[in-house]
């Protein structure tokens, strides 16, 4: 048995979940709702304020389905609970951030401003603090949708080596390297 699939998962009071028979789990919490469509084989239950997670068979399909799933759902009650939060720093000279609406205004170094657009999901706040690196906080229900954009945040500059300029998460470390040696 998968160690993760067969944890079952703790329902919270304000949460609602249903499961249709196309497979498709919804959960309803104090945040919002979400929506997951699993695989036909797997099996969800609801039973006293607890979710089951099961599988037909030991094939690989079915034992990485379980666990899987599994975790999705968890995240699911998590999010319309609590929700999810991740955080950016944009670390370099003339690196800035401003937030109008579901738009990020980015000065990342490069001729041209970059405009990101957000996903409506997903809320954004920009600080500037003096003697600090600007920062993007992020936060949304979503935990996949959360660190896919902020993934793609990330990748408009990458942390480079040698300065450690870029954009990163806030509890990332970048590994330094040693530049050029001078001569003789």
């Amino acid at each position: 048995m998968s160690r993760i699939g067969k944890k079952t998962i703790a329902v919270p009071a304000g949460v609602t979940i249903s499961v249709s028979p196309a497979n498709e789990v919804t959960v309803k919490g104090p945040k919002g709702e979400l929506k997951e469509t699993l695989d036909r084989d797997i099996k969800v239950t609801v039973e006293n304020n607890e979710i089951s997670v099961t599988r037909p068979t030991d094939q690989i399909r079915h034992r990485a389905l379980h666990g899987l799933y599994r975790s999705l759902i968890s995240n699911m009650v998590g999010g319309v609970t609590n929700g999810f939060k991740k955080e950016l720093e944009l670390v370099g000279v003339g690196y800035r951030a401003t937030v109008a609406g579901q738009q990020i205004d980015m000065a990342l170094g490069f001729s041209h401003n970059i405009i990101f657009e957000l996903p409506k999901e997903i809320k954004a706040t920009a600080i500037s603090e003096k003697g600090q690196n600007p920062r993007i906080i992020l936060e949304s229900i979503d935990k996949q949708l959360l660190g896919q954009v902020a993934a793609k945040i990330r990748s408009l500059r990458k942390p480079e080596p040698y300065k450690g300029k870029g954009v990163r998460y806030s509890d990332e470390i970048v590994r330094r390297k040693a530049g050029k040696s001078a001569g003789k």
